[in-house]
């Protein structure tokens, strides 16, 4: 198992290293601070973007009282407290960090937008090596990705280069919802990652689209602020699913339970298919004379 886990790092370490000799540097656009909505409200600039962030604030807070008042999430490896402690705080962090970043736009206060955001999407990939991999190895990786996360931003700040930031910040969209499906978990209530990953992929598409969503909507909403409503819904999601789950009798991934499922499924139609009978209804024929 150490021997795996070493081939793993090393491999994941030259893909990096290999990624970063053969594309180009990706630079910080200007272009990215100039959002849609800039209107001012109560003396707040940018208001709808600054104030669409409170909710990283209330689900954050909640989630990190949770994990502590009576072991309310039933958290039974201490890694699985400092993952999602971790996790909380990044994003209760959000909610100052961005409404910071948007109530003036530049590369300086987008450092303070980006870094919790960072702390939580690598305290999520620990937690997911805590909980589907091993236990050891996940609490021992919760520091080094949360340093990860921290260096990519700071080598970006510095060197005006995206690369490792969006290694930081994309690999996980693909590999949690991955895992999630591949790996058996240790807890029931899977698919609540899963609506996790959906919110954030739409929150991404929304940030895309801020502008036409924005003359869509005929200037009431724009697409970066409803990204900030539905980024928020991942926490919701995830606190819910803390909530609600129990440690799984048998460990069985979600692809193994989608198969019994369709199996089942089509056993089942076949049955109902056997099972239909036909009666038939003699008529008299009355003969002529």
């Amino acid at each position: 198992m150490r021997k795996r886990t070493v081939i793993a790092w090393s491999v994941a370490i030259v893909c990096f290293v290999v990624l970063m000799l053969v594309t180009p540097a990706i630079p910080q656009s200007q272009e990215y601070h100039d959002f849609a909505d800039k209107r001012e409200f109560l003396g707040i600039p940018n208001f709808l973007n600054v104030v669409s962030n409170f909710p990283f604030f209330v689900v954050g807070l909640i989630g990190l009282v949770l994990c502590y008042y009576g072991n309310y999430f039933k958290l039974s490896l201490p890694g699985e407290v400092c993952g999602w402690t971790f996790f909380f705080i990044g994003v209760t962090a959000v909610a100052f960090g961005s409404s910071y970043y948007h109530l003036k736009p530049n590369d300086d206060r987008l450092v303070w937008d980006r870094l919790p955001m960072t702390v939580a999407f690598t305290s999520i990939i620990a937690i997911f090596i805590i909980e589907r991999v091993d236990a050891r190895k996940g609490t021992f990786s919760i520091i080094p990705l949360l340093l990860a996360g921290i260096i990519s931003i700071l080598y970006w700040r510095f060197f005006d280069d995206l690369r490792p930031y969006a290694a930081v910040q994309f690999v996980p969209c693909i590999a949690i919802p991955l895992m999630a499906i591949l790996l058996p978990p240790m807890y029931t209530h899977s698919t609540y990652w899963l609506w996790a990953a959906g919110f954030y992929l739409l929150a991404k598409i929304e940030e895309a689209v801020d502008k036409p969503i924005y003359n869509l909507t005929l200037h009431i909403l724009s697409g970066h602020t409803l990204k900030h409503l539905c980024a928020a819904m991942v926490p919701v999601f995830l606190t819910l699913m803390l909530a609600k789950r129990e440690i799984a009798e048998e460990r069985v991934s979600l692809l193994q339970m989608w198969r019994i499922s369709w199996t089942k499924t089509k056993q089942n139609g076949s049955d109902v298919v056997e099972d239909i009978s036909y009666t038939y209804t003699g008529v008299p024929v009355e003969e002529s004379r």
